[in-house]
């Protein structure tokens, strides 16, 4: 039941409705909260593929990629993967420079994120290598994939850096 007797449901979401009235009992950690690294162990053996220079996707009969941990195709439900050698480098497809980041990347800002199409798949990552404050990083850009430790905690993570085309 709400506050108001109504019994909707809907809350103010102020926490009142659970007896947090003052804000103070109950409050959530926001590091609690912030997303987890991707190394967990549905991604570890993918992640340490990846750092050995064996990286992989995942690829149905039909040619859809898509990158670990999956037992199905997510664009046609084929449950027939198979591991196929992921490409060494590729190209910056988007790309944005984090001021204010999640707890877990306190001490990396300002960074750059980016999606880099990856052959089958398209993979988001941390472009290291670049001066996230200049002009260096643009879509199209060739990165080379691979894997890095977070500067706040020294956990792994992608990582990009740019390669020359030449």
């Amino acid at each position: 039941m709400s506050d108001d007797g109504s019994g909707d449901g809907a809350g103010s979401g102020n926490g009142a409705e659970n007896g947090d009235a003052d804000g103070d009992e109950g409050d959530v950690d926001l590091a609690e909260r912030a997303p987890t690294p991707i190394t967990d162990a549905d991604h570890g053996e993918w992640l340490d593929a990846l750092a050995a220079g064996e990286g992989y996707a995942l690829v149905c009969p039909d040619g859809h990629g898509s990158l670990p941990p999956r037992r199905i195709c997510p664009e046609c439900g084929s449950a027939s993967l198979s591991r196929e050698p992921l490409a060494d480098a590729g190209r910056v497809e988007t790309f944005s420079v984090v001021h204010v980041p999640s707890p877990r990347f306190a001490g990396d800002a300002p960074y750059v994120t980016a999606v880099v199409d990856l052959g089958p798949v398209r993979a988001t990552g941390v472009l290291r290598g670049v001066d996230p404050e200049g002009d260096a990083v643009d879509v199209g850009l060739s990165v080379a994939v691979g894997v890095e430790e977070r500067a706040t905690d020294g956990e792994p993570l992608v990582a990009f850096r740019p390669v020359d085309d030449a």
